[in-house]
């Protein structure tokens, strides 16, 4: 609830003037889910307003629209977060088509769990990202599983990171320590290539140049500068969301929720909260 009274307070509007009431549905940590669920609906309940529920990927894609310079439709977006990573086609802000998806772990995952073979604490993604500032990118080579068509792998990687740094540290105990400025660089140079490889396949198959990136891993710094570098090469247009914008965030739900309620597609109260979709 406080958060809420901050909102209306900073926007300067009362609860009274608002028209309806969104809320994140799914995917995400269930708890959350019900606790923000739970309250949008006996607030919009106690105000005879209607509720919008977001899906938070859709949420994630739709964060580029929220500021400009915008991208034109159709556009693609590299969406990669801690539980998901994929290629969606946007073709209005409410026409998403997911052409290229993780067939085991995320992008962000893979980031966390190295950092935790490196020592460091959770989440280790950004510290991950801050190290590799310190590397070289090229001082070791890992796994780079290739999936078929615009699918991803990142368990192999794992695998092949967690091999290479047992290997290492029975030469080396202090091998990590010794290394962690080029672990970091190598680890996140091979992540971001795998992300690249797809997303330049994906640009070329569908014809599309305007390329976006969303979700939490996107606020990694290198991530964003070889989206601009390869804008750069192949042409593109590409837009990425600000900082705030990146991880999960009201924003981006607003910003759903914003086309949802002009084309009028509210939600029931029976609508549920749930931690996966399909």
């Amino acid at each position: 609830m406080p958060v809420v009274e901050e909102a209306l307070h900073i926007a300067g509007i009362q609860k009274k003037q608002l028209d309806a009431v969104a809320y994140t549905q799914s995917p995400g940590l269930i708890g959350s889910l019900l606790v923000g669920s739970c309250f949008a609906k006996s607030f919009a309940q106690a105000l005879q307003i209607p509720t919008i529920a977001v899906n938070h990927m859709e949420a994630h894609v739709l964060a580029n629209l929220i500021e400009e310079p915008q991208p034109r439709f159709p556009f693609l977006c590299l969406t990669v977060s801690g539980g998901h990573t994929q290629i969606v086609i946007c073709r209005s802000p409410l026409s998403q088509e997911i052409i290229g998806t993780t067939i085991d772990d995320a992008a962000g995952e893979a980031f966390d769990k190295s950092a935790k073979m490196l020592g460091l604490p959770y989440p280790g993604g950004p510290l991950v990202d801050k190290f590799a500032k310190l590397g070289n990118p090229l001082a070791f080579k890992f796994a780079e599983p290739n999936m078929s068509e615009l699918n991803f792998s990142f368990s192999g990687l794992k695998t092949s990171i967690l091999y290479f740094l047992q290997a290492q540290t029975k030469l080396d105990e202090h091998f990590i320590k010794n290394n962690l400025n080029d672990l970091c660089a190598s680890i996140q140079h091979t992540i971001i290539k795998i992300l690249m490889k797809k997303l330049v396949l994906a640009s070329k198959q569908h014809n599309i140049q305007e390329i976006c990136i969303a979700g939490g891993v996107s606020a990694n710094s290198r991530l964003r500068s070889t989206l601009t570098e390869f804008g750069a090469k192949y042409k593109w247009n590409t837009y990425i969301p600000k900082f705030e914008y990146c991880t999960d965030n009201a924003g981006m739900i607003a910003m759903t929720a914003y086309y949802k309620f002009i084309n009028k597609q509210f939600s029931s109260l029976e609508k549920i909260a749930s931690a996966r979709v399909s």
